[in-house]
C-alpha cells in the first residue's frame, strides 16, 4: 500500500491567478504540493507569485501571462508548454469579473463585451484547449467558478448574472459531454467576497466599492480556496458536483443582514 507521501501531486491549472480567488487557490494548492501552471493578464504580478511560492513551499509552478478571451494566443501558449507540464489534472476556470452596475437600458456595450468575453468565452477557450488531454488520459477534474448570480438575477446586473447563469449551464453541459470518459466536473458559486471584484465593477472607485461589505462579515478568498481544495482531494469515485457558498450573514442574492 503506497503511502501519501509517494503520491503524484496533479499538475493544476489556475485561470485569472494573480489576485482574489485565484492566487488564495494556488497558495492553498502550494501548501499541498501540487504542481501550478498560473494564468493571468498581469505579467508582473504573476511572475512575482510564482516565485515566491517556488520558494517558499519548493514547488514546481509555472506563470503563464495571457488573456483567456484570446484563443489564438492560449494555444500558441498551452501548445509550447514543456511536454512535461501538459499532462494538466485540474483546471479551476477562475477569471471571471463584472464590469459596472446598471439597468439593461442604461448598459455599457464595452462593459457587457468584457463580460461575455471573459466570463463565458473564457472558460469555453481553455477549457476546449485542455480537456482533449484529459479525455485522452481518462481521468482529469474541471472546476468552474460560478456565483450566487449564476442562480439569482439581481436589479442591475443582469448581464453580469446572465454570464454566471452560461456558466451553471456550461458546467452541467460538461459534466454530460465529459462523464463517459472519467473527467469530473464541479463548479464552486461563492456569494459576497471580498476581493477586488467590487473594485473592477466599479471602475477602481474605492469608497463604492468598500460600502458593498459594509456592516457585515463577507466571505474571505481563503475560505473558497479551502473548498476547492477539498473538492479535488476527493476519491477518484467521488465528484462533488456543486457547491454554493455564503456568508452567514447572506441569505440570498439581494438579502443580507448588516449591522
Amino acid at each position: 500500500m503506497k503511502s501519501k507521501s509517494t503520491q503524484i501531486k496533479p499538475i493544476v491549472l489556475i485561470t485569472g491567478a494573480t489576485s482574489g480567488i485565484g492566487q488564495a487557490t494556488a497558495i492553498r494548492l502550494a501548501k499541498d504540493g501540487c504542481r501550478l501552471i498560473l494564468a493571468g493578464r498581469r505579467a508582473v504580478t504573476l511572475k512575482a507569485l510564482t516565485a515566491s511560492l517556488q520558494t517558499k513551499y519548493s514547488i514546481e509552478c509555472l506563470a503563464v501571462p495571457v488573456d483567456v478571451r484570446n484563443y489564438s494566443s492560449l494555444k500558441t501558449v498551452f501548445s509550447e508548454l514543456p511536454e512535461e507540464w501538459k499532462q494538466i489534472g485540474v483546471l479551476i476556470n477562475n477569471a471571471g469579473l463584472a464590469a459596472g452596475l446598471d439597468p439593461v437600458h442604461e448598459g455599457s456595450l464595452d462593459d457587457w463585451n468584457q463580460m461575455i468575453d471573459t466570463n463565458i468565452k473564457g472558460i469555453l477557450h481553455v477549457t476546449k484547449l485542455i480537456a482533449p488531454g484529459m479525455i485522452e488520459r481518462g481521468k482529469g477534474h474541471i472546476i468552474n467558478i460560478g456565483s450566487i448570480a449564476g442562480k439569482e438575477v439581481y436589479p442591475k446586473g443582469a448581464v453580469y448574472c446572465a454570464t454566471k447563469f452560461a456558466v451553471e449551464a456550461l458546467t452541467l453541459g460538461m459534466r454530460q459531454d465529459f462523464v463517459p470518459f472519467g473527467v469530473k466536473v464541479s463548479s464552486v458559486c461563492p456569494g459576497a467576497v471580498e476581493t477586488e471584484f467590487s473594485l473592477v465593477r466599479f471602475k477602481g472607485d474605492a469608497d463604492r466599492a468598500g460600502k458593498i461589505y459594509d456592516g457585515f462579515q463577507p466571505l474571505e478568498a481563503d475560505d473558497i480556496a479551502d473548498v476547492i481544495q477539498y473538492i479535488i482531494t476527493r476519491p477518484a469515485h467521488v465528484n462533488i458536483q456543486d457547491v454554493l457558498i455564503m456568508p452567514a450573514a447572506q441569505a440570498s442574492a439581494t438579502i443580507i443582514h448588516r449591522k
